[in-house]
């Protein structure tokens, strides 16, 4: 195992990583900017050590400084989290140029799975079943133009090295196609240091269904069953859960099939997250591989009983992986609600400031994963998501009472949250029930929102 390792990221999945290090005895080294000076991680971790200003540019997306960092404090590996440089393969080759191991697959890896074109190619080739689009990135908007009239509207654009939904436009008609190009052009390359993009044929409100896998340096692949995140705004996911409603053992049993066959097709090693799309009548599509540690992913943690970060630790330190396919057992039902630092009430206009006053639930079965703490302030600089709020049950109707619980627990004053807008969201008869999609929301938003404002009853959900 690994002496010391540098968390080259922030917020909750530095929190996260440090704290399984430290389970494991391997010290840790925080990188910080200088907006986060007084973040949890830095004072959680062995070392911290600042790695440039405010914006993420000069700071979390600084390769040089941040590899830097790990040499001159004796890191052996570096985990990068979730965003950032979580999925970029020239930073995964040059910790390898020094002597670090990245916890993560490797360069060669991330341009077959973490680039996103190449990695709908690599599927195709695979046969296992991709949306219509690009065999690979797209040149121009004119490029993206003619293949659109191709495959048909509407389409999506989408960043070759993102996840998160960044760098990620709807396109409906040709006349828009240019403006939104540059968009998710400009936004990727704000986002990940490349402005690559490639294209999709939208497939039109289904359900958004992900594999977790594992896999390790001896050629092992398990998957850790799926992951529904179908509750999605402008393709940010806000909610998630585990198992899905959506499959039935068969069909689950043929989409982790596939998902383990992707990861085997890229030679794959250490977590990753193979996302499919899912029809009304059961076809359903890869559409990318997160070559990373996902948000969701302490939903998995708490049906399989396993601690992934442990796991990518492991893997990357040349260990086996601690169980074979045939030993997953997969129990109960989970839930998680991501807490943004969001006006939901104003469109989710972000809402930094100063958290005042901060009480988080807690009793059997609940898990908050967070970096506030009294007095912290949220910096405008970066994401908005500050909490996730995630739940264990027995069986689907007892983990949604169990959040609404947990989410009317929850304070934190200071700044809206969007934890009000979730607890709304858990006594809609169609979640309950387990009749939703990717288009949800889009359909439900103002349905909500008049509950909120107490212009309509809230139904008496009749639950079973």
């Amino acid at each position: 195992m690994f002496k010391r390792v540098l968390i080259a990221n922030r917020g909750e999945i530095a929190v996260r990583v440090i704290r399984a290090c430290q389970e494991l005895g391997v010290e840790t080294v925080a990188v910080y900017s200088t907006a986060d000076a007084d973040s949890l991680h830095v004072q959680l971790a062995d070392r911290a050590v600042c790695v440039g200003p405010a914006k993420a540019a000069e700071s979390y997306l600084d390769q040089m400084a941040i590899l830097t960092a790990a040499v001159e404090s004796g890191c052996d590996a570096v985990h990068p989290g979730y965003g950032f440089l979580s999925e970029n393969d020239e930073f995964a080759d040059l910790c390898a140029k020094c002597g670090l191991t990245f916890i993560g697959p490797t360069g060669d890896m991330i341009r077959k799975m973490g680039n996103k074109s190449a990695a709908r190619a690599l599927m195709k080739a695979s046969g296992v079943p991709v949306v219509p689009g690009s065999d690979g990135p797209v040149a121009d908007a004119g490029a993206a133009l003619a293949l659109a009239e191709e495959v048909g509207w509407p389409v999506l654009l989408k960043a070759s090295a993102g996840g998160g939904g960044r760098g990620m436009r709807r396109v409906d008609a040709p006349e828009d196609l240019e403006r939104l190009f540059h968009e998710a052009k400009s936004e990727a390359e704000a986002c990940f240091g490349n402005g690559e993009l490639y294209l999709e044929k939208l497939i039109l409100s289904p359900r958004h269904i992900e594999f977790q896998i594992l896999a390790d340096q001896r050629g092992n692949v398990i998957h850790l069953g799926e992951r529904d995140c179908s509750i999605q705004r402008k393709n940010q996911k806000l909610v998630e859960e585990s198992p899905s409603k959506a499959l039935d053992p068969a069909l689950r049993e043929r989409m982790g099939a596939a998902a383990v066959a992707a990861a085997k097709a890229a030679g794959y090693v250490n977590a990753g997250t193979v996302e499919f799309v899912l029809a009304a009548d059961g076809t359903f599509c890869f559409i990318e591989m997160n070559t990373r540690v996902q948000v969701e992913h302490p939903v998995t943690e708490m049906v399989s009983g396993l601690d992934l970060v442990k796991e990518q630790l492991r893997v990357a330190a040349g260990l086996p992986l601690s169980l074979t396919q045939d030993q997953v057992r997969l129990t109960g039902h989970a839930l998680e609600c991501r807490i943004n630092a969001e006006d939901f009430r104003h469109g989710f206009r972000p809402c930094p400031g100063k958290t005042e006053f901060l009480h988080l639930p807690g009793g059997p079965g609940v898990r908050v994963d967070t970096m506030l703490y009294n007095g912290y302030e949220v910096s405008p600089y970066y994401d908005s998501l500050v909490a996730k709020v995630i739940v264990h049950a027995p069986t689907r109707l007892e983990a949604i009472r169990r959040m609404r619980r947990c989410l009317s627990e929850l304070i934190v004053e200071g700044y809206p949250t969007t934890a009000d807008f979730a607890h709304l969201l858990l006594y809609h008869p169609d979640f309950v029930r387990g009749r939703y999609d990717t288009g949800f929301l889009t359909q439900h938003m103002d349905e909500l929102l008049a509950w909120d404002r107490g212009e309509a009853p809230r139904p008496a959900v009749e639950e079973g």
